[in-house]
């Protein structure tokens, strides 16, 4: 097996832009797959093809039954599985990086052009919004899709049983032969393990799916009901009840108004007629 350094490290990389369900998906990665399988998988196939033993001494017919019975070696396919799931999540890492690289630049120009960075804090931390968060979504969708592909596919390839007794009539063998495998039960428990991890690794996309949806869902709802932030080109509106009680004062000074002007009006009127009947006398 190859050296996986350089593939943890940029997977390392991805767990401070992630959410908490995609960090447990990353620790999932490391450890039962590209842990276990670098630790067990090479001991447990080491002898894949030399056990492979046909009660035959026809040349080339335990080749070709080899061949029926394993298209692909298991360590390869998981090799593959592990590689093709983790791009999308690289191919994020790097749209993520270019979004901090210019925010930082952005960050660096605050005082000149006034924008505030969008996707990250001051601290340098990714916020996932936006077309980040479409992004995110869609290298979910993606490993959700060749993690079912691969499941499938090992299932068409090999199942997830090891039969110890193989047997093959393919050309130039001269009959049906009988091949046998080394170890069969170790093997299926192997293959059972990987499964169980791939599922796993599925049904966490699948939630962190709906985890990032229902918080985008909760965010927008919460928007909506907060009062709306208030600034002197956009004054803080009053309320029903302070609407009807404003209402309700104007009509009581509109009232006393009414009671002044009418009692003015009525004094005027008084000292009139007063004036006129102390000219008549």
């Amino acid at each position: 097996m190859g050296d996986w350094s350089f593939l943890s490290t940029l997977l390392d990389k991805v767990q401070s832009h992630s959410t908490v369900i995609g960090k447990i998906w990353m620790s999932v990665l490391f450890i039962f797959r590209i842990l276990v399988l670098g630790a067990g998988a090479e001991s447990v196939w080491g002898d894949e093809q030399s056990g492979f033993i046909c009660n035959t001494q026809q040349p080339g017919c335990e080749n070709v039954c080899y061949d029926k019975a394993f298209p692909i070696s298991h360590i390869r396919f998981w090799v593959m599985q592990i590689i093709f799931v983790s791009t999308p999540t690289l191919v994020y890492l790097g749209h993520a990086m270019h979004v901090i690289h210019k925010e930082n630049k952005l960050r660096q120009h605050l005082s000149q052009n006034g924008k505030c960075p969008k996707y990250t804090d001051d601290r340098g931390k990714i916020k996932i919004k936006g077309n980040l968060l479409g992004s995110y979504l869609m290298q979910l969708f993606v490993k959700i899709l060749l993690e079912l592909a691969f499941i499938v596919g090992q299932y068409y390839l090999y199942g997830f049983i090891m039969i110890p007794m193989f047997p093959c009539s393919r050309k130039p063998c001269p009959f049906t032969v009988e091949c046998y495998m080394s170890r069969p039960t170790e093997k299926t428990i192997f293959i059972i393990f990987m499964l169980v991890v791939g599922c796993v690794s599925l049904l966490l996309n699948v939630v962190e799916v709906f985890y990032l949806i229902c918080s985008r869902v909760k965010c927008r709802r919460n928007r909506r009901g907060a009062p709306p932030r208030t600034s002197p080109e956009n004054p803080a509106s009053l309320g029903w009840q302070n609407r009807v009680d404003a209402q309700q004062q104007n009509a009581l000074n509109l009232q006393y108004e009414n009671g002044q002007s009418e009692s003015v009006s009525g004094s005027l009127e008084g000292a009139k007629e007063e004036k006129r009947l102390l000219g008549e006398k």
